[in-house]
């Protein structure tokens, strides 16, 4: 049977090249002409613990993880007692044969990948064998996984012929067994060509070249799941004069850092997660007090405390939003793909450029981690903004009052005009210190009126005339969107919102929300965080939650989002 669609996902132990041979089949699929979506879980362990990471390969843009797993890759009994029931129906399990046995007659066969592999000379070929077994269940090309391991292994090195020998001859070996199964798990329909040159990339990968294509100089970092990413990634790139790039240690040294280069008339940013993020508290709220351009990127797992350090959760937006005490709200981005990331990372960077103050960036593990090909972004296309400076016979007084109907007052960087002081106690015109009740109330006025400045975020509207308007946040957007195309295809009248920015929200965003009779959050937190924070703007929202640390299935949300309107629940 022909299928658009294929899951497949490698479950088994941390250190077993599950993530290797989830992303070694994206590739090859991706260069084949499919959409591509990986995900993977795994324990906080450098090694060991149960692990899974799945490819969903689609004639299709991907936009979730899926409802369920047509083909299991089983590499120990406690993957397949977890993991088998996510099989759709018609599901295959490849299992290990080496490791464990299967009674007869189930949708199974067994497989011994190490032996196979070192019969081809080559005893690191196992995942090879995995995956000519796999691509022969789908009715993959395997002259697709060919070209994947010659791009791969073509290195200019002595030996690389023998290698690619050796692995792809550990292709045709698992795609023998597989064939001798005689299962199969369908027929993958051809792809569609791609408009335009296509990229692989993590949302981590696509945050740091945003950033870096709106003209970031600074960052500072300390390793933390599942934002260590975007500091290698910088110390491999963010190279070149009047660059830099430190890993400090620790998140209060991070936040200061950046502060510092801020001060200095750098763009700066820093990434970390919900504990780290919370240790950034007084750093930020200096930053908006001052007035100091820098970003923060906050990349969610779950808690509290050290919580779910390699799992996905929402569970920090209260957090970005008042990081600090007192008055105080951040700008908030929150894509919701990939590709959106990319956009956010520049975004965020014109941003803090723009209003002179900090912006925060949250994604979360699912997002972060996983990879997906999209359209190559034109670098050149990306806008760089720079904060206004003062010129020569400026009177000082950065800090006047402002109501937005003349252009934000240039900031005095030091070694140019004017003198900054960059003061988190109240302060006058010039930046002293004052507790008179006058110079709060004004600043106070004008540090909430310069986020009118902020504009350009991405948004999606559809159906707005529906009683219902779903609208999900970040991450969640993917399997949301899902459900919500399902909805519509069965008839369903419910609408469609989505922003990249949370906070300020567009003013057509707004405009919806208010006329919604009800709003409909999915969000992978308990308190139903973002429903919260829109009904204390008296909009009419409500949440759908989920906190196992695992994405939303479009089909689950189906089921959720139609018992809310009182329809029929068939997903």
């Amino acid at each position: 049977m022909d299928k658009h669609d294929f899951v497949v996902r490698f479950a088994g132990e941390g250190g077993q090249g599950l993530v290797t041979s989830a992303d070694a089949l994206a590739r090859a699929a991706a260069h084949a002409g499919y959409f591509i979506q990986t995900h993977s879980t795994y324990p906080s362990q450098i090694i060991g613990g149960p692990a899974s990471s799945q490819v969903r390969i689609s004639t299709t843009p991907v936009l979730s993880s899926g409802d369920g797993v047509d083909v299991l890759v089983a590499l120990n009994q406690h993957a397949y007692d977890n993991h088998f029931e996510d099989l759709n129906g018609g599901g295959v399990t490849v299992y290990n044969a080496e490791e464990y046995d299967l009674p007869e007659g189930g949708h199974y066969f067994g497989i011994k990948a190490d032996e196979l592999a070192k019969s081809t000379g080559n005893a690191r070929a196992a995942n090879m064998v995995t995956i000519g077994a796999v691509a022969t269940l789908i009715d993959f090309d395997l002259q697709e996984i060919d070209e994947f391991i010659r791009q791969r292994f073509t290195r200019g090195r002595p030996g690389d012929d023998e290698i690619i020998i050796a692995n792809i001859e550990a292709v045709r070996l698992g795609a023998d067994v597989a064939r001798t199964s005689g299962f199969t798990a369908g027929q993958l329909e051809p792809p569609v060509p791609h408009e335009g040159g296509q990229v692989i990339l993590t949302g981590n990968a696509a945050i740091s070249i945003g950033a870096m294509a709106a003209g970031l100089e600074f960052y500072a970092g300390y390793p933390i799941s599942p934002a260590t990413t975007i500091l290698i990634w910088m110390e491999q790139n963010l190279w070149g004069e009047g660059r830099f790039v430190h890993q400090v240690s620790s998140e209060i040294e991070a936040i200061n850092a950046i502060i510092g280069a801020g001060f200095a008339g750098k763009k700066a940013m820093t990434a970390t997660a919900g504990p780290g993020f919370s240790l950034m508290s007084e750093g930020l709220g200096l930053a908006w007090m001052a007035e100091i351009p820098l970003v923060v990127t906050n990349v969610q797992r779950g808690g509290p405390a050290t919580g779910l350090p390699t799992k996905s959760e929402q569970s920090d937006l209260y957090t970005c939003m008042h990081p600090a005490h007192g008055d105080i709200r951040m700008p908030v981005l929150a894509p919701g793909s990939v590709e959106e990331c990319f956009y956010a990372g520049a975004l965020a960077t014109n941003w803090a450029e723009r209003y002179q103050g900090p912006v925060i960036l949250v994604t979360e593990f699912g997002l972060a981690e996983r990879g997906e090909n999209i359209k190559k972004p034109d670098l050149a296309e990306i806008s760089t903004e720079s904060r206004a400076q003062v010129s020569e016979g400026d009177t000082g007084k950065r800090y006047d009052s402002w109501d937005g109907t003349t252009p934000l007052p240039g900031m005095p960087v030091p070694g140019g005009p004017g003198a900054y002081v960059a003061n988190g106690s109240e302060h006058d015109e010039i930046g002293d210190t004052t507790h008179l009740p006058r110079h709060h109330v004004r600043l106070m006025e004008r540090r909430f009126k310069k986020l009118d400045l902020l504009d350009g975020a991405h948004y999606e509207i559809e159906n707005a005339d529906a009683d219902v308007i779903i609208m999900p946040w970040g991450s969640s957007k993917g399997p949301a969107r899902e459900a919500y195309d399902r909805l519509r295809e069965r008839g369903e009248d419910v609408g469609w919102l989505f922003s990249v920015a949370l906070h300020p929200l567009p003013g057509e965003v707004k405009h919806v929300l208010k006329s919604a009779d009800k709003i409909i959050v999915p969000e992978l937190n308990y308190l139903g965080q973002w429903s919260a924070l829109l009904r204390q703007e008296g909009y009419r929202a409500e949440s759908i939650t989920q906190y196992t640390g695992l994405p939303f299935k479009p089909s689950d949300l189906v089921k959720r989002i139609s018992e809310r309107i009182g329809v029929g629940v068939t997903a």
